[in-house]
């Protein structure tokens, strides 16, 4: 269906959403519950918001299931961030959303809340670095997925994805502390 989808062959998204909603519903409240207390987005909102930007894509190749997860995991991202962005501007100058920083476990036995401004910040400088290790924390950490399924999407060995994943965390621990320090 995600192929047929992406090649305009007569699958709607109003047919796959509903075959694929219990996961990526699942994905996004994993991910909303790592957020600080009082967070005011709401999974449903999450979800309604990343399919409306599915829809506006066109011309697609979904290569599996597991790709078209990780496209959501992206969107979301934006999503979240976009959220962030709006709440920081209303409140006219206020703290930026912060994200417990143990769902990176980015802190080994602390807990640390993350501005999740910064951290998209720290990803995008990460991506310009290395983008492999941006896109790994991306569908680790946005999307809930396993090694295996990221070595899957990236067709790497789950090996190199551990390596990779240890190392983008540690960057981004000491972009993130240092920061908080200034």
């Amino acid at each position: 269906m995600l192929r047929a989808w992406g090649r305009n062959d007569g699958v709607v998204p109003e047919a796959l959403f509903p075959v694929v909603y219990d996961e990526l519903r699942q994905r996004a409240h994993n991910f909303l519950r790592r957020e600080r207390p009082g967070h005011t987005l709401q999974t449903t909102a999450l979800i309604n918001e990343t399919y409306i930007k599915l829809r506006e894509q066109r011309n697609f190749e979904w290569e599996n299931r597991a790709h078209f997860f990780a496209i959501c995991a992206t969107l979301m991202r934006r999503i979240l961030v976009d959220y962030a962005k709006t709440k920081h501007r209303a409140k006219r100058g206020s703290h930026a959303e912060h994200l417990p920083l143990d769902g990176l476990a980015l802190a080994v036995e602390q807990k640390m809340d993350i501005d999740l401004l910064a951290l998209d910040d720290a990803l995008d400088r990460l991506a310009r670095i290395d983008p492999q290790q941006e896109r790994i924390v991306e569908l680790r950490y946005f999307s809930g997925l396993s090694i295996e399924e990221t070595a899957d999407i990236l067709e790497l060995s789950a090996s190199t994805v551990k390596r990779e994943w240890r190392a983008a965390k540690a960057w981004l621990r000491q972009q993130l502390t240092a920061g908080n320090k200034a």
